[in-house]
């Protein structure tokens, strides 16, 4: 089996790309079918089996390659095995009740069942205070979205789906609670992954030049790239 050269060397990448090994496309190609496949899979449209033991851990490896500025490591993870999850269903359902009173038991009960989705439920958590005060939340709160991503891709790449959750809950005092935050940490948002039972049509992706604009020197922000 060839060894692919990735990262491509210094000396590969000042080659024009018609000189450079055709390898570099190779892993190029892999990398972008790979993030193109992504999907957000609803909890509710995944199942067992879950990532075992050694996957999970190739999932939780890869958010440790996020961008890290002053290495302060301002996330973590909790994961939430099967045997946790009714305390987090009743955190669910008191969150509800706190927000809406008038809420029936069968609503109640729909907010106890969303603990129970997914076989493999982390809450990705970020901290304001960890580490050099001077990097503020949003640059921590990106590391921490860069981190997720990388987790996404590898549980894609390992044939599994996943998907994102937030919500008013996890604000709650209840929630807080439970998961024993510090008065700096932020509950960011539920990361659900199991195997795909079933899923909508992927929807359409809007073109970089839609999010893209380049810095003019002539005439300010001007469209494209």
């Amino acid at each position: 089996m060839a060894v692919i050269p990735w990262p491509l060397s210094p000396a590969a990448k000042t080659l024009p790309p018609a000189a450079r090994p055709p390898v570099a496309d190779d892993v190029a190609g892999m990398a972008a079918a790979l993030i193109q496949s992504r999907q957000t899979i609803l909890p509710k449209r995944l199942g067992a089996p879950g990532p075992g033991t050694t996957e999970l851990a190739q999932i939780l490896g890869a958010a440790a390659h996020a961008p890290d500025h002053g290495q302060i490591l301002p996330w973590r993870f909790i994961v939430v095995p099967q045997a946790s999850r009714p305390p987090l269903a009743e955190v669910f359902a008191q969150a509800l009740l706190e927000r809406d009173p008038g809420a029936t038991t069968v609503q109640a009960e729909q907010a106890r069942e969303k603990a129970y989705r997914a076989p493999v439920l982390l809450l990705a958590v970020v901290d304001a205070a960890r580490g050099d005060a001077d990097i503020d939340l949003a640059e921590r709160t990106v590391s921490a979205g860069c981190a997720v991503q990388n987790m996404l891709l590898m549980a894609t790449a390992q044939g599994y789906g996943s998907a994102l959750t937030s919500g008013k809950a996890l604000k709650s005092a209840s929630l807080r609670a439970l998961f024993r935050l510090a008065p700096s940490e932020h509950a960011l948002c539920f990361i659900s992954i199991g195997t795909v039972h079933s899923r909508k049509a992927a929807r359409a992706r809007p073109p970089a030049e839609a999010y893209v604009s380049t810095l003019d020197a002539q005439h300010g922000v001007v469209p494209g790239f």
